[in-house]
């Protein structure tokens, strides 16, 4: 097992890696300096991003360090099966480019609790918007400063308060003095940066697989564990039904209403752009299944030996084993790169939360330069508080585990206001309102019991036996039925009130016009659902 600090830094590396940090910065803050002053141009950009912007943002905002670290020891712990987080999350994409992002752009939504105030209540809106900055805190920066800080110590080791520290002072700089440009542009650099890396690091493990004399997944295949190159497994926590069922769950409330993510596609520049860009990123998520779980996967083969019973070292054992000098220092910078753009979309989103959805609301006649300066301080206290929080990311028994554990309990009542929302024009304010309050305080109490602050017991998961995934599916079957029930109690909302925010019927968003040909948003859409199919179907 590794000790901290146990792998070789090179000057060279070491500085490549500071350059990273300060023209990365630079880049931010200048991108940037003419949109941060008025509101929609620190929170949207200025509603100016083009359909590659969005996809390579939502890509790189949802890649952390989290995920760089986490799939590649989930490859090496339980296989392939990991990947399915990020082949179901193109589905997902679909559902957000062709059902949601026409209301959220046609109504010029500033944040999702804005659309749900819309179609919902104002009510509905503050509580959508409570919760999201809650999740921003807890999952999207408070985990990642703990992932990040990890890599830090076990690269250079730094204490984990220092490496916080560094990580968060860097990454704030620029997204709060920049907003939604830098964010979206630094994201843009850092995905293909990140990509990159990976790849550099799938393509010297297969070298050295070669060297070892496999040269096939099948001869892969007979070198690991049953089932440890499938996708699809009969049983277990992951299991094909936990995933079908599950994933959904947690996937719509991400990708299709959870703000840090959704507000790249909140600043598009058309129609086109806002529905093409979340297509563009389920394409992009065909590769970290090949390029992040896959090398945790030929660690298992190439140095188990060194790596043993920590999976989180899979990652930096490949980087410190196989990666030249130059370009491990490029790699390091990547895994930095996907931590900032992470906590910079989160910091960003929170920011617009709280100022347009609580302050602006509360007082109309707020002016712009204030709403800015009230954005910044909300991302500074937001930063401050989850830099506390993720000093406990140790609890959990694994990085990737913890957060979805967290996103389990969050995403039902949510998914639930939104899915029936946009498709079922009977669901009414009440019932939004009273999903989302009982939802929140349901799924706070099974976080709360599966959470081990005293001892060691996680009831819901080890007692009764309920996996996370399983878990967000009977929460979601639990606000459905109470979202339906309180629906047809209350009067049903009038036609005004859901005109123009929800379908008519289910296959009204693929149906309702024709195909303009392959540069249709739809056309593109079921040429990724068909590639998933296939890749499914030869993984599985």
């Amino acid at each position: 097992m590794l000790e901290p600090g146990s792998l070789a830094i090179d000057p060279i590396d070491l500085t490549i890696i500071i350059l990273y940090l300060v023209g990365i910065t630079g880049v931010g803050l200048w991108s940037s300096r003419k949109e941060a002053k008025t509101t929609s141009g620190y929170f949207l950009a200025g509603r100016s991003l083009r359909w590659p912007v969005i996809g390579l943002a939502l890509f790189a905002t949802n890649i952390s360090t989290v995920h760089l670290v986490g799939l590649a020891a989930d490859g090496y712990r339980v296989g392939l099966v990991i990947g399915n987080f990020e082949w179901m999350a193109a589905f997902c994409l679909v559902l957000l480019g062709l059902v949601f992002a026409p209301f959220y752009f046609r109504n010029q939504v500033a944040t999702l609790p804005d659309y749900l105030e819309m179609r919902y209540s104002a009510g509905s809106r503050t509580v959508l918007a409570f919760m999201a900055v809650v999740g921003a805190l807890f999952i999207h920066i408070g985990m990642s400063l703990y992932a990040g800080s990890a890599i830090l110590e076990r690269f250079f080791g730094l204490n984990v308060y220092t490496s916080i520290i560094i990580i968060s002072a860097v990454t704030a700089l620029y997204t709060v003095l920049g907003g939604l440009k830098a964010v979206v542009v630094t994201e843009s650099i850092q995905t293909v940066l990140l990509l990159i890396g990976a790849l550099a690091v799938t393509l010297f493990g297969a070298s050295a697989l070669s060297d070892r004399g496999i040269s096939s997944l099948a001869q892969l295949r007979e070198a690991l564990p049953e089932d440890h190159m499938s996708m699809l497994q009969p049983e277990g926590g992951l299991s094909w039904y936990a995933v079908l069922l599950g994933y959904p769950v947690l996937g719509i409330w991400y990708w299709c209403a959870d703000q840090t993510i959704v507000q790249r596609v909140l600043g598009a520049k058309t129609e086109r752009d806002a529905q093409v860009g979340p297509v563009f990123a389920g394409f992009i998520k065909i590769l970290p299944v090949f390029l992040m779980v896959f090398p945790g996967v030929m660690a298992y083969v190439l140095f188990q030996d060194k790596i043993g019973e920590d999976p989180n070292a899979a990652l930096p054992v490949m980087i410190d084993q196989l990666i030249p000098v130059g370009l491990k220092g490029l790699i390091s910078a990547g895994l930095l790169a996907a931590l900032m753009s992470t906590i910079a979309g989160a910091l960003n989103s929170t920011s617009t939360l709280v100022s347009i959805d609580i302050v602006k609301k509360w007082k109309p006649e707020t002016s712009d330069e204030s709403l800015v300066r009230i954005g910044r301080i909300t991302a500074c206290v937001v930063m401050v508080l989850a830099m506390l929080w993720s000093t406990q990311g140790g609890r959990f028994e694994s990085i990737f585990t913890g957060i979805n554990q967290m996103i389990a309990c969050l995403a039902p009542p949510i998914t639930v206001v939104f899915l029936w929302g946009v498709f079922w024009p009977r669901g009414t304010q009440q019932a939004s309102l009273v999903t989302l309050l009982l939802g929140f305080l349901v799924g706070a109490v099974v976080f709360s019991l599966d959470f081990p602050v005293f001892g060691e017991t996680k009831w819901v998961t080890d007692v009764w036996e309920i996996p996370f995934m399983m878990q967000a599916w009977w929460l979601f079957c639990l606000c459905s039925l109470l979202f339906v029930i309180v629906s047809l109690i209350t009067p049903r909302p009038s036609a005004n009130q859901i005109e123009g925010l929800c379908w008519k019927h289910p296959l009204a968003a693929i149906v309702s016009e024709r195909l303009a040909g392959i540069a249709d948003p739809r056309a593109m859409a079921l040429v990724l659902v068909a590639i998933m199919c296939a890749l499914y179907w030869t993984f599985a």
